[in-house]
C-alpha cells in the first residue's frame, strides 16, 4: 500500500499493524481506533486525519505530513515522530512517552495533558503549543523552541531544558525540580 492513494479511506478500527503505508496519501482518512502499532507511515500526508485513539505504538512516522490531524487519545509510545509536521494537530491525551519527535513541528498544537515522559523533543518547533497539565518528566527538549507556549500545571520535572526558547511561554504552576538547570543559567 506504499504510496497508494487513500484519501478520505473509512479504516476505522482496522488493524493495520506492521502494515507499509510510506508515501500514502491519507489526507482527511478516518483512522480512529485503527491498529497501527509497528506500521510504516513514513512520508506519508495524514493531514487533517482522524487518529483519535489509535494505536500507533513503535509506528514509523518520519517525515510525515499530520497538519490538523486528530490524533487525541492516541498511543504514540516509542513512535519515531522525527521530522514530523504536526501543526495545529489534537495530541490532548495522547501517550507519546519515549517517542522521538526531534526536529518536528509541532507548533500550535494541542498538548494538553499529553504523555511526553522520557521523550525526545529536541530541536522540536513547540511555539504557541498548548501543554497545559503535561507530563514532560525526563523529556529532551534542549534546543527546543517553547516560545509563546502554554506550559500551565506541566511537570518538567527531570526534563533537559537545555538552550530552550521559553520567551512569552506561560509556565505558572508548572513542576520544575530544583536541580533543573533553566535556560538563563539558573536553577
Amino acid at each position: 500500500m506504499s504510496g497508494k492513494n487513500m484519501r478520505q479511506a473509512d479504516l476505522r478500527n482496522e488493524n493495520l499493524s506492521y502494515a507499509d503505508l510510506s508515501n500514502a496519501d491519507l489526507r482527511d482518512a478516518d483512522l480512529s481506533n485503527a491498529d497501527l502499532w509497528d506500521a510504516d507511515l513514513s512520508n506519508a500526508d495524514l493531514s487533517n486525519a482522524d487518529l483519535s485513539n489509535a494505536k500507533l505504538f513503535d509506528a514509523d512516522l518520519r517525515n510525515a505530513d499530520l497538519t490538523g490531524a486528530n490524533l487525541s487519545g492516541a498511543d504514540l509510545s516509542n513512535a519515531d515522530l522525527r521530522d514530523a509536521d504536526l501543526r495545529n494537530a489534537k495530541l490532548f491525551d495522547a501517550d507519546l512517552s519515549d517517542a522521538n519527535s526531534s526536529f518536528a513541528n509541532l507548533s500550535g498544537a494541542d498538548l494538553r495533558n499529553a504523555k511526553l515522559s522520557s521523550a525526545n523533543l529536541s530541536y522540536a518547533d513547540l511555539s504557541r503549543a498548548n501543554l497545559s497539565g503535561s507530563d514532560l518528566s525526563g523529556a529532551n527538549l534542549s534546543d527546543a523552541d517553547l516560545s509563546g507556549a502554554n506550559l500551565t500545571d506541566a511537570d518538567l520535572s527531570y526534563a533537559d531544558l537545555f538552550d530552550v526558547d521559553l520567551s512569552g511561554a506561560n509556565w505558572s504552576g508548572a513542576n520544575v525540580h530544583p536541580s533543573t538547570i533553566l535556560p538563563d543559567g539558573s536553577y
